[in-house]
């Protein structure tokens, strides 16, 4: 399992980035310093955190006591709404290396599409991957109407999308809209919140011997898309990445696929208010 957890995508720049990591939302600051430790331990080499989510702190932490080299890891963390703005964002991105105690990172993200400040957040962001301080600049949660709006004006097309997606939400336009310009989908929920009762999940984890959450998990790398589950469990964390020695048919992908409602468990990008 550890060899299939350093399996990377290739970014439009040339950077690789695990297609599996380890999403921290909503973690706790010192939790997140073993969860992040047991992860790396474990042979994970994907670290997703953000500096909303209140545990850069620990995220860094646990990078450091994992023992493993820098160079060896990649960590993205993100920039939050109230902190958007080219000087801002520049302030907040040092704040985040600070509290990291990072060099660089290897992505940083808008966190969400703030009308009349994403772009000038995005220019902060192509000066912090010019003086080589992150190795990839992306976004996260743009629609497509973001993100044309967004190349129009920028010297860099965004590397990375990182979206709600799964079984009951799959943005088969965006998704068809980031391959054509090279934006790598990242999936934050993938697990809908641990809303798995789908009977159709529980079929076809029984024919692997494997669990509804493993079969998404995989429909998700199957599809392309880099995911980042989240989970403060060890014995989760080794499951949920215990996803690399079977593969989902042609046929199940697509019933998978087919659970589709267009249903959010996080806010809708178009109407968000924090």
């Amino acid at each position: 399992m550890t060899r299939a957890l350093t399996e990377s995508y290739t970014l439009s720049n040339g950077v690789d980035m695990p297609k599996f990591g380890l999403g921290v939302w909503k973690v706790a600051d010192d939790v997140a310093a073993s969860t992040v430790q047991a992860a790396i331990e474990a042979g994970y080499r994907h670290i997703d955190t953000a500096a909303a989510y209140q545990n850069e702190v620990g995220t860094g932490a646990g990078v450091r006591a994992s023992g493993v080299a820098r160079d060896q890891l990649f960590v993205t963390t993100k920039i939050w709404n109230a902190e958007q703005g080219y000087d801002t964002t520049l302030a907040a991105f040092q704040a985040s290396l600070d509290k990291l105690q990072l060099d660089y990172v290897d992505l940083i993200l808008i966190h969400w599409p703030v009308k009349g400040k994403y772009k000038d957040t995005w220019r902060a962001l192509e000066k912090i991957y010019s003086e080589g301080k992150a190795r990839a600049i992306g976004v996260s949660n743009f629609q497509i109407h973001h993100l044309q709006d967004l190349i129009e004006a920028s010297e860099i097309v965004p590397m990375v999308n990182q979206v709600e997606y799964h079984p009951l939400l799959t943005q088969v336009e965006l998704q068809s809209f980031c391959q054509e310009h090279n934006i790598r989908l990242t999936a934050w929920s993938p697990l809908m919140q641990g809303n798995l009762d789908i009977p159709l999940l529980a079929e076809i984890g029984a024919k692997y011997s494997k669990s509804p959450a493993q079969v998404v998990l995989r429909w998700d790398l199957q599809q392309g898309v880099v995911t980042i589950p989240k989970t403060t469990t060890p014995s989760r964390l080794v499951e949920n990445a215990d996803v690399f020695d079977f593969e989902l048919t042609e046929e199940e992908v697509a019933q998978i696929s087919a659970l589709n409602r267009n249903q959010r468990f996080g806010p809708d990008p178009d109407n968000f208010n924090f």
